[in-house]
């Protein structure tokens, strides 16, 4: 039976590195990020994104994230695959359980979601899953 959990997310860390390619105004990146779930999902995570901008803007990301907390009263961690980039200027950033990444509690899950920034810069996410 699938699953649906949502909650809020802050950023602790955002570390990002210099671009390591450049042509014109799109510049290439890696950028370190830690973050603090609330709601559902409770925990902290760690990634790792390559990220694309034009100018100042953000155009793209790809990322790997681990996380490591609690989801329905069950302890452990997972590991979730990021795919973000926009569409006639609205962003959409979505996100997937990497199978046969979870430990604990959680060994099992998969599932998917979404992941939104408010307009005043907060993040929230939402996540279909189901544990074997």
């Amino acid at each position: 039976m699938t699953k649906h959990a949502a909650g809020t997310f802050t950023l602790d860390a955002f570390d990002a590195g210099e671009p390591y390619d450049v042509h014109q105004e799109t510049k290439i990146a890696r950028v370190h990020v830690e973050k603090t779930f609330s709601g559902d999902l409770t925990g902290t995570s760690t990634a790792e994104l390559i990220t694309v901008a034009t100018g100042e803007t953000p155009r793209a990301y790809v990322a790997i994230e681990r996380f490591e907390g609690t989801l329905d009263g069950r302890r452990g961690g997972f590991v979730l695959q990021h795919n973000a980039g926009g569409e006639n200027g609205e962003p959409w950033l979505s996100w997937k359980i990497t199978e046969g990444t979870g430990t604990g509690d959680l060994a099992g899950i998969t599932g998917e979601g979404r992941i939104v920034i408010g307009p005043d810069g907060g993040h929230s996410y939402t996540l279909d899953y189901t544990i074997a």
